[in-house]
Order: structure tokens, then C-alpha cells, then sequence
């Protein structure tokens, strides 16, 4: 098929168009790496800027794990993490899987309530209130219980069940299943982007976990990994005085950034696949 000179031009200005885009989320990302493992002496020399580092040193790393403080912070949020997810994942599901079958008795009136959380909250206060009346105040239990549902994810997963072939339920039930069993053995199954897109939201979320630990908790052998990081990154700036010697604030920043962003960036490819696929089968219907 030949292209004239216009399918070119286009061709030409989407590829620019993305190129810069690619840029303009890469170069960020290079700084703070390169930063975080080149030696203060030489960001100094370039003029506080530099993407390649003509020398490497990860002592800005050793510092930071060698730290009680950050080690233990970053333990804390990988069980948030963790936990966090399944917990998440498994009330989405046994909430999702009911609202998708049409002859739940009060299905309108549970759908509505979902939307509404969506558009209204407690509060703060209130909020604070019931997780203190519940005890759970200074634990690690205050980091996921309170966010144990999203509404929207609700809806996704309900929308991603309801596109399944009723004919799969209709022979399951033939065959003498009951509900639960036929949520594990066949709706789980067809159900893993939808499962994998939803867990990566709650992932993400439950990694970058600052407001409610601010909120909940004031045991600082408790605290996450971001507000570790925060106070990192308010920290006062070092003397420069011997600059090959010391680690200054600059360099442990830009550590803690990619100590907190490594590991999602590291997941995310692997599940991208079915990230997208989980998004667009959870679109199809309202």
C-alpha cells in the first residue's frame, strides 16, 4: 500500500509527538537514578544535573539500609502491601460476584449504596472515631481495614462477572454446584486480568500509604515506607564541606525515591498484558 505525502507527515508528527512524551517520563526517572548512585563531587561539577554518571557508588543506598528506621519501614509496608491486597481482593470479590447476579433479592438498593459511598464520605473525624471506638489505632490493621473496599473497584469486578456466558452458571448449576463453589472452580479461573488489574490498584495503593498512617498511627516503628521517606526528604540540607566523604541530603533523597518507586516498576511489567485486558473486559458493560 502506498502512502502520500500526508499519511508521511502524520505518520511523522505521532511518532514525534510520542518520542517527546517517552522523554518527558524517562529523563525524570534517569535523574533521580543517576543522582542517587553518583557521588556528590560529581553532581556538583555538572552543575547539580547529570543523566549518565561517570562514576557509580551506592553508598547512599548502604546509608539508607543500614538504617533501623528505613529497613523496618520498608518490612512494615511490603506486609501492608501484601496482606493489604489479598484482604482487598477477596471482599471485592465476595462483594462483586452477588451484585452480578440479576435476581439478587435488593440488588438495586446494594448498587445504590456502592455508587453513593463513591460520591459521599464520613469524613475524616468520623472515620478517626470508628477506627479508634474498633481499637485499631497504632496498628498495622489501621493501614488496610479502613480502605478494605473500593467502590469503584466493586464495580469493575461486578461489570467484568456479568459479561461471563450465563450458560457456565446455567451448567454448573445442572450439574449440582452451589454459588460457592461456583465462584472458585469456574468464575475465578476466567477471572484473572480482571483479578490482576483490580490488585495492582489496591497494590499501588496500600505501597504509597501515607494519609491514614499520618492519621492512625504514631509509633514510629510502625510507619511505612513514604512517611519514612517524607521525613527524608525534609530533612535540612548537609554542610558541603568534604564533599567526597559525606552523603549529602540530595544524594539520600533521590535513594529514597527509587526505593519507594523500584518496586512497583519492577511488577508492573509482568502483569501488563493482563492489566490491559482487565481494563478492557471490566469496560464492556455498566
Amino acid at each position: 500500500m502506498v502512502r502520500g505525502w500526508e499519511d508521511r507527515i502524520v505518520n511523522a508528527v505521532v511518532v514525534l509527538i510520542l518520542g517527546l512524551t517517552g522523554l518527558a517520563a524517562i529523563l525524570p526517572i534517569l535523574y533521580v537514578v543517576s543522582v542517587s548512585i553518583t557521588p556528590f563531587s560529581e553532581v556538583l561539577k555538572n552543575g547539580g544535573f547529570i543523566l549518565i554518571p561517570k562514576s557509580i557508588t551506592f553508598s547512599a543506598y548502604k546509608e539508607l539500609f543500614s538504617k533501623t528506621t528505613i529497613s523496618s519501614a520498608f518490612v512494615i509496608t511490603v506486609i501492608i502491601t501484601v496482606v493489604g491486597t489479598l484482604v482487598n481482593l477477596v471482599l471485592t470479590t465476595l462483594m462483586a460476584y452477588p451484585l452480578s447476579r440479576r435476581n439478587l433479592p435488593g440488588r438495586s438498593l446494594f448498587l445504590l449504596l456502592v455508587v453513593f459511598t463513591m460520591l459521599f464520605s464520613g469524613g475524616i473525624i468520623p472515620t478517626y472515631l470508628v477506627v479508634k471506638a474498633l481499637g485499631l489505632l497504632d496498628s498495622i490493621w489501621s493501614m488496610i481495614l479502613p480502605n478494605a473496599v473500593w467502590s469503584f473497584n466493586v464495580l469493575i469486578m461486578k461489570s467484568f462477572f456479568e459479561s461471563l456466558p450465563d450458560e457456565l452458571f446455567e451448567s454448573a448449576r445442572i450439574d449440582g454446584a452451589k454459588e460457592f463453589r461456583i465462584l472458585w472452580q469456574i468464575v475465578l479461573p476466567l477471572s484473572v486480568p480482571s483479578m490482576l488489574t483490580i490488585g495492582l490498584f489496591y497494590m499501588v495503593g496500600h505501597w504509597n500509604e501515607f494519609f491514614q498512617a499520618i492519621m492512625y498511627v504514631t509509633d514510629r516503628s510502625l510507619f511505612p515506607l513514604q512517611v519514612v521517606i517524607r521525613e527524608i526528604l525534609m530533612m535540612t540540607q548537609q554542610p558541603l564541606e568534604n564533599v567526597e566523604n559525606i552523603l549529602p541530603t540530595e544524594t539520600m533523597q533521590m535513594a529514597s525515591v527509587v526505593i519507594a518507586s523500584l518496586p512497583i516498576i519492577l511488577v508492573y511489567p509482568f502483569i501488563q498484558k493482563h492489566f490491559t485486558k482487565g481494563m478492557l473486559l471490566g469496560s464492556v458493560k455498566g
